[in-house]
């Protein structure tokens, strides 16, 4: 069912290839949560200027 990682040039999409739940976290990281942070900064700057 697993296999030894082998790659030519070890990179980190190969790396997160080997683990789904890690590429998910990841990519949650870097895209959903600044999502989250700049929506609540756009609501709160949006309220202000009523």
């Amino acid at each position: 069912m697993f296999e030894p990682f082998t790659d030519v040039v070890p990179s980190i999409f190969g790396t997160l290839n080997q683990y789904p739940m890690l590429l998910t976290l990841v990519l949650h990281t870097i895209i959903v949560l600044p999502m989250i942070w700049i929506y609540k900064g756009e609501k709160k700057r949006l309220e202000e200027e009523k």
